[in-house]
């Protein structure tokens, strides 16, 4: 809203948070998309390139961005390169915009990547109870320079915020400031140095791999504090894996997926912590057989879900546009019109406007069959799901009365 009027592009990765989708159905922006990097090995996504950054082509086609939208650091700690990014929209005075929820601690230490503003990022939005020591809920909208308007920031806060702060949540921000401040450089020290032990002695248990920027060519860091741990060569799954580690070690991960189990180190984590994962590990790897060694490429350049990404109606016309139920037979090749996606981490697989393919389908319903929570759908079961009908508009109601046949 700060930054995009209605029917302006925005530049942004497909595998954006579904918080971003929000953001475009009250802006009335319209999504240019970014497929990322992808590994089929780990069935991860990464960041994206200044390569990727799209503003050529909308130049070749006539237009122009009004802002470029990235996440980093991504769920699983992978950076983008801010610093090429933001020269490049700078050097046609658009603004960039970072997603920085799970980088609040970015740049507090010589061993940590550095922040989204240290790279000449305009905006960096926060999440400061994700890893710093604030009250969920509590986070942090940073800008830099003057390409963005701070007045329409400060008006565009006043719409979407309590006119009846919670002075708990300020206080616990103001407290996490002062924190940093009187130990900024050496308050991460010891939780670095525990990640590095742990990730090296995960690396010498048999069967198990654990995630390297090398996976990613377009990463240029990894946040240390992020690790996550494959199990495919072990003939597990994460979801597998993660039952056994918090059935029987009692190990809470931070993010289960379909093939690996991501672990947050933090302040609050102590060698005990450590010792009782790395145990964990070592225990499921002596009890489970070794599998077949997965021989897909490390990396590939299709992010499995969205390769045939086809937007029809920007997210805002179809929050607005009428609706009706169908089907999960018959969903293909409609628009849909509720926002459905695995979560964690939050990354839609359908979005309101964009057409319903078999490859999303097929990787939503494989991840509700593994296990995963599935957010956003109104059919919990996905037997059915919302779609947008195409002849009507601005309407917003949903028929319910039966299956669409047409």
């Amino acid at each position: 809203m700060a930054t995009c009027c209605p029917g302006d592009t925005i530049v942004l990765p497909r595998n954006c948070h579904l918080s971003a989708i929000s953001g475009m159905v009250l802006s009335g922006a319209i999504p240019k998309y970014i497929v990322p990097e992808y590994s089929s090995q780990w069935e991860i996504a990464g960041g994206i390139s200044s390569k990727q950054a799209a503003l050529d082509e909308l130049a070749l086609e006539g237009g122009k961005a009004s802002a470029v939208f990235l996440t980093s650091p991504t769920y699983h700690g992978l950076c983008s390169n801010i610093a090429e990014i933001s020269e490049l929209c700078h050097s046609v005075r658009v603004p960039l915009i970072v997603d920085e929820a799970h980088g609040a601690h970015l740049g507090l230490h010589n061993q940590l990547p550095p922040s989204a503003l240290e790279q000449g990022a305009d905006i960096s939005i926060q999440s400061t109870h994700k890893v710093l020591c604030s009250l969920t809920q509590s986070s942090m909208l940073h800008m830099s320079g003057n390409i963005v308007d701070r007045d329409r920031i400060s008006r565009s806060l006043q719409i979407l915020q309590s006119s009846s702060p919670s002075y708990l949540l300020l206080s616990s921000l103001d407290a996490t400031r002062a924190q940093l401040s009187e130990n900024r450089g050496t308050l991460f020290s010891r939780t670095i140095n525990l990640s590095v032990d742990a990730r090296q002695l995960i690396k010498e248990i048999h069967g198990v791999t654990v995630l390297e920027p090398s996976s990613f060519p377009n990463c240029c860091a990894i946040d240390p504090l992020r690790l996550t741990v494959g199990f495919w060569r072990l003939g597990l799954s994460g979801y597998e894996a993660d039952d056994v580690l918090y059935g029987d070690h009692g190990v809470v991960c931070e993010l289960v997926e379909n093939q690996s189990v991501t672990f947050a180190l933090n302040l609050g984590t102590c060698e005990k912590h450590v010792q009782r994962l790395v145990s964990g590990i070592k225990q499921l790897s002596v009890r489970s057989s070794i599998g077949k060694i997965n021989d897909r490429g490390s990396c590939n350049h299709h992010f499995e879900p969205f390769v045939e990404t086809n937007t029809r109606m920007s997210p805002r016309e179809a929050f607005f546009a009428r609706k009706r139920r169908v089907s999960i037979t018959e969903c293909i090749g409609r628009i849909s019109g509720e926002l459905i996606c695995p979560y964690p981490p939050g990354i839609p697989v359908t979005i309101p406007g964009e057409i319903i393919t078999e490859r999303g389908l097929n990787y939503l319903l494989k991840a509700k069959r593994n296990g995963a929570a599935i957010s956003g759908a109104s059919d919990s079961e996905l037997s059915s799901i919302v779609v947008c009908c195409e002849k009507f508009s601005r309407i917003g109601l949903l028929e319910e009365d039966a299956f669409d046949k047409g």
